[in-house]
């Protein structure tokens, strides 16, 4: 079969590769549909030291069950499914209480650990039962890019929102016009803020921000921008901050713009050890939370909003790729010639 490697900083390939087996009996074979490139994957398209075995890249997929292990019980050859980016047993103490990155059992697409990367041709799930959701078989197929959403980048958003206490009546600040970000307004006006703040520089980012639900755009950066969310929130500063990005400038923007009290969600991989501005956060208590969103939890909450048509979260992906055009896709997101490029097979 045929999958995407990445060899080192802007080096991205689609080999041939081993067919996906099935290896434990917990495991499923998905043959893939839909796939996309992720904003963190861009992190080791700009620095990964050169490999010479390479890394199989992806994390989000929608594709058809072709083979089941004996102990998979609650998917079935030709169901249509969702693959979150991490896989979870679903049963552990951590899954039991909706924090399924933190599965005792699981782990991560596309890192270089025991499941490959989900750009490819067909992918292995471990822990079938725990990570797959089987969509629904009327749903319209009009849908799958907003349901693709579903394995990352509207979990994600949905998680910064929860985690920074957006809620009815609040003021929230979004850190990042990247998919995340737009994903991270769509969240906040789903759970009723009343203002939704975007910082963010990019035109056509800008628009779609607006049309998912952005009240105010601050397109300022470090000190400016922090007093231009102040000016918006009364002096104050926002009640709730997400924060999308995850270097250590968008960081500080984050804590620095949350009112005293307030709380910031953070969903972007951190690209550094230690977390700037913490004597800030503490001296306003802040409350600083987030981390891998468990997206697979949010999905029962999320689809039905999809399927009617109160959200559109697809309409993050700008561009289209077959497997041949992922080099290129992951030039464009980097390039910022697009949001978020989805793959069909």
């Amino acid at each position: 079969m045929r999958a995407t490697v990445m060899y080192g900083a802007e080096d991205v390939r689609v080999e041939t590769v081993p067919d996906a087996s099935l290896i434990e009996p917990t495991d499923a074979l998905v043959r893939v549909t839909h796939a996309c490139v992720c904003g963190s994957d861009l992190w080791p398209y700009r620095t990964m030291e050169h490999s010479e075995t390479g890394r199989r890249m992806g994390h989000e997929a929608i594709g058809v069950v072709e083979a089941i292990g004996d102990d998979v019980h609650t998917v079935k050859r030709g169901d249509v499914v969702i693959m979150p980016f991490a896989y979870s047993d679903g049963a552990c103490v951590f899954c039991q209480e909706g924090l399924q990155t933190s599965c005792i059992h699981g782990g991560f697409f596309g890192t270089g650990g025991a499941a490959d990367g989900a750009q490819a041709e067909a992918v292995r799930v471990p822990q079938a039962d725990g990570t797959l959701f089987v969509l629904p078989a009327d749903k319209d197929d009009a849908l799958l890019p907003s349901l693709l959403t579903l394995s990352d980048v509207m979990g994600t958003g949905h998680h910064a929102a929860v985690t920074a206490r957006v809620g009815p009546g609040k003021s929230v600040a979004v850190v990042g016009d990247g998919a995340v970000g737009l994903c991270g307004v769509i969240a906040a006006r789903r759970l009723g803020a009343e203002r939704i703040i975007l910082l963010g520089r990019h035109p056509d980012r800008i628009a779609l921000a607006k049309t998912f639900g952005a009240t105010d755009i601050v397109s300022e950066r470090g000190d400016e921008a922090v007093e231009r969310v102040r000016e918006l929130t009364g002096g104050f500063g926002a009640h709730s901050v997400l924060e999308c990005v995850g270097l250590e400038q968008s960081m500080r923007a984050a804590i620095s713009i949350a009112r005293p009290g307030g709380a910031v969600g953070r969903v972007g991989v951190p690209q550094d050890e230690t977390m700037p501005a913490s004597q800030l956060a503490f001296y306003n208590n802040v409350t600083v939370s987030g981390g891998p969103a468990p997206v697979r939890a949010y999905i029962q909450e999320l689809l039905p909003d999809i399927l009617e048509g109160r959200i559109e979260p697809g309409r993050v992906f700008d561009r289209t790729v077959c497997l041949d055009g992922i080099p290129d896709g992951y030039r464009a997101m980097n390039d910022r010639e697009a949001i978020k490029v989805m793959i069909e097979f």
